[in-house]
């Protein structure tokens, strides 16, 4: 009696996974609803959330992911709309079949021979976007050009899925592939295939991030996403979701203790208390508009803003305690947008458009004449100084590509230190100054005079000398607000950023 009430449940349970209906809550899977066997496989999988570690690993086995069906392990949640999943990917020891492989997919159901789409990753380093177009088709395959990548993203835009993939450090290699219709509803999620119906493969997920991008009639400035502060190990490039809000905060600095953050946002600033992850709201007076460019100075007493003052011609900067006050204007006149403090504190340096162009300017921190520093055409924007005061760095378009440069504190011996393989903006230097962290934005999607909201966009990493290939730490979807101001922590380890989705989406804090 008992083996036959086994034998029923078994039987029921193919008939629901095979109808393509949910499976049963599952616990302990992180942002996913349910972990399921795809097809008929001989040894099941599993997939479980390590919340110490904010990984994912998932073990499955399976025939294969081809032909007209498949036999896999799946980790899924149902989405509508466009999308973009990424993660950082690998499988775990030696394995059995060269083409064991683990990625990204979307489905329109969980039945086997269901129409889907996924970027996979392969046991002998083959790196490929599969789909197949409708249910029972046979699988086809675009291969990419790299092999070995650990780095996967899938995105979604309307039936256009694009994949990205890397080996860290790298910039992504791009495949795509059009007019696939998997419906609005999908599941999508992590999966993991043997490619031996006798054998369980393992595989873990790191960084895992869904993101739902902006609909293309957004308007900048008016309407925002929501908005994920993390925090980025630079060593490793592991990132944590530390807080979130369903509108739009900008450009955290870290402060000089190592406990405190501070932020943009809806024209205020705040503080964000490291230990016990709550924001609260800085005193900053009559100052109320203030935008992404605030910057410490070196010894965390004083905060530099910037404020919109629209009689005054836009931005202007001030200058406030740290522990809050009433702040006092320093430039008279608009758009001066503040970038960096001297080491010494008796010196800001700021963007400015005097004379319907952007260039790059010093002031006495207490108010008094401006310097004009460069003069080239184009804009010119983002300086910090070094802590040794040495040098500062800074970002230009002079020669029709956004890149980063370097200059003395009096403007001359002006050098580019990127190469313009990207547009590069806010070059931040590394406290014990070995270091620097710059954004990057795709050429094919922003001018270079132009930092958006909501892109595709890097955390590069250089020496401070300028010398070698700059590496790629972090793969965001974000761009204005992201990085705009000084965020390492004061030990030179970490880095704290922006990144954006749609509310419906927000990652959950990691803790």
């Amino acid at each position: 009696m008992k083996r036959l009430k086994q034998t029923l449940l078994a039987y029921l349970a193919s008939l629901f996974l095979l109808s393509g209906a949910p499976a049963l809550a599952q616990k302990n899977l992180g942002i996913f609803e349910g972990s399921t066997d795809i097809g008929a496989v001989l040894k099941p999988g599993s997939a479980q959330y390590n919340p110490k570690t904010h990984q994912y690993e998932l073990s499955g086995s399976g025939y294969n992911i081809w032909f007209d069906h498949d036999e896999f392990h799946y980790l899924w949640k149902r989405m509508k709309g466009d999308f973009i999943l990424y993660t950082r990917a690998g499988l775990i020891g030696k394995g059995v079949d060269p083409h064991r492989k683990v990625g990204w997919m979307v489905r329109t159901s969980l039945d086997g021979k269901s129409a889907h789409i996924n970027a996979a990753e392969h046991g002998d380093g083959l790196t490929s976007l599969q789909f197949r177009r409708t249910t029972g088709a046979n699988t086809e395959e675009v291969r990419s050009k790299l092999t070995h990548a650990d780095v996967i993203q899938l995105e979604r835009k309307g039936n256009t899925y694009t994949m990205r993939v890397a080996k860290f450090g790298e910039p992504f290699v791009t495949e795509q592939v059009t007019d696939l219709n998997l419906g609005d509803e999908v599941y999508v999620g992590l999966f993991i295939g043997s490619h031996n119906k006798d054998v369980l493969e393992q595989g873990t997920f790191r960084d895992v991030r869904i993101s739902v991008p902006a609909h293309d009639g957004l308007v900048p400035y008016r309407e925002y996403l929501a908005s994920n502060l993390e925090i980025l190990d630079v060593a490793t490039g592991n990132r944590q979701v530390i807080f979130n809000v369903p509108k739009s905060i900008q450009a955290p600095n870290w402060m000089p203790d190592g406990k405190n953050l501070l932020y943009n946002g809806d024209g205020l600033m705040y503080t964000f208390n490291l230990a016990k992850g709550q924001p609260a709201v800085l005193n900053t007076g009559d100052v109320k508009n203030n935008n992404n460019d605030h910057v410490l100075s070196f010894d965390g007493k004083m905060l530099g803003l910037s404020s919109g003052v629209k009689e005054l011609g836009g931005s202007i900067i001030y200058t406030v305690p740290a522990t809050g006050g009433s702040p006092k204007q320093i430039t008279p006149k608009g758009p001066s947008y503040l970038h960096g403090w001297s080491p010494n504190k008796k010196t800001l340096i700021f963007t400015g458009s005097r004379n319907n162009e952007f260039d790059i300017y010093s002031v006495p921190s207490d108010g008094g004449p401006e310097v004009r520093l460069t003069e080239a055409k184009g804009l010119d924007d983002g300086p910090e100084y070094t802590p040794d005061g040495k040098y500062i760095y800074f970002n230009s378009s002079r020669t029709g590509t956004m890149q980063v440069y370097r200059m003395k504190p009096d403007g001359s011996e002006q050098v580019a230190i990127t190469n313009g393989e990207f547009h590069d903006w806010f070059p931040h230097i590394s406290p014990d100054g070995k270091w620097i962290v710059f954004l990057s934005f795709l050429k094919e999607e922003v001018k270079p005079d132009d930092h958006p909201f909501y892109k595709h966009v890097y955390l590069r990493l250089l020496p401070i000398s300028g010398v070698g290939q700059p590496k790629v730490i972090a793969y965001i979807y974000g761009g204005q607000g992201t990085i705009n101001t000084p965020s390492w922590s004061p030990d030179s380890k970490r880095v704290a950023f922006i990144s954006n989705t749609a509310e419906s989406s927000i990652s959950p804090v990691e803790k």
